[in-house]
Formats: C-alpha cells, sequence, structure tokens
C-alpha cells in the first residue's frame, strides 16, 4: 500500500541580514513571539520595550506580506489569521574588530557584535480542516475473540533510587 500524507503547509520567511546588535539580546525579544499567532506577536513586540523590537517587527511583517504576495503569485489558498510564527531565530553575524585607547600609549580590543534576523511563518490548520484531510486509520479487526482485559492490568510502580551512603574520607598521613 502508498503511504497517504497530507499536503504539507507552505512557510513564509523574512530575513534581515547585518543588523548592528549582539544576537543574544534580539534573541530575548524573539523567544517572546515563537508559537504565537503572527497579529499576537506583532501587538506583543509593538509593546515591548527593547532596542530590538522595532527591527523584529519589521521583519515579522515582511514575512506576512511575503505569505500574501507568494500565495497570490502561486496561486495558494493562504487564510493571513491563521498564520503564525513558526521559527524565530536570531544568528551572529560577522564582528566588526575595534581598537580603544588605554592607559600608556596602549590599546584595548573590543567587538561590535552583528545579526542576522530570520523569521519564518506557516499556517496554522484548523481542528477541523484537519479532520477532513488527513484519512481516518481503520480499526484492528479481532477474529471473533473477545477484547483482552489489557486497561485492568496495571504496569508495575517504579522503585525510588537507593540512596548512597557519603564517602568515607581517607585518613591523613
Amino acid at each position: 500500500m502508498a503511504k497517504v500524507t497530507a499536503p504539507k503547509a507552505p512557510e513564509f520567511r523574512a530575513e534581515a541580514k547585518f543588523q548592528r546588535g549582539s544576537p543574544q539580546k534580539a534573541k530575548l525579544v524573539l523567544d517572546l513571539i515563537k508559537g504565537q499567532r503572527v497579529e499576537a506577536a506583532i501587538n506583543t513586540v509593538a509593546f515591548t520595550n527593547k532596542r530590538w523590537s522595532p527591527i523584529v517587527e519589521k521583519v515579522l511583517r515582511s514575512a506576512v506580506q511575503n505569505a500574501v504576495y507568494l500565495s497570490g503569485e502561486q496561486g495558494l489558498d493562504v487564510d493571513v489569521d491563521n498564520l503564525y510564527v513558526k521559527t524565530a531565530i536570531a544568528n551572529e553575524g560577522p564582528r566588526m574588530k575595534r581598537i580603544r585607547p588605554a592607559p600608556m600609549g596602549r590599546a584595548f580590543r573590543y567587538q561590535r557584535r552583528i545579526s542576522h534576523i530570520i523569521i519564518t511563518v506557516a499556517e496554522k490548520k484548523s481542528a477541523a480542516t484537519a479532520n477532513v484531510e488527513a484519512p481516518a486509520a481503520p480499526a484492528k479487526k479481532t477474529a471473533g475473540k473477545p477484547a483482552a482485559k489489557k486497561a485492568a492490568t496495571k504496569a508495575p510502580a517504579k522503585k525510588a533510587a537507593a540512596k548512597k551512603a557519603p564517602a568515607k574520607k581517607a585518613a591523613a598521613k
């Protein structure tokens, strides 16, 4: 038999490359919106009090616009209200090496961090449409045998781990 799989929901992404700022600080904002619906994610980012918020909001809106544009181009039926943030990643870009003057004619080196932001949105299928698209699995038939009472038997309970006695200290010489 051939295995029937449901068609994969298309994903739409947007990137902002070479943004000045640490990826660690960008991840603080991106972690707030992972898994959220797009509308809720935009509201969350709009009211977040971080320097990265406007950049993340711009990339998120760009991903939604990519979804609208590509759905029209490819003839896909994408409902913008069902979009959610599938992935939100901040990768590290190249570092800019800089020098700061130090006492006695010396120089201290430091690095300016650069980030690449990638946000992917996908359409979340509602429960009603998921049941229609996925074929129901056929029920197993038993050849005239009554159902076994497997539910009545319990799995054995796990034993608690035994505590180890503290190790004895070696005598001092």
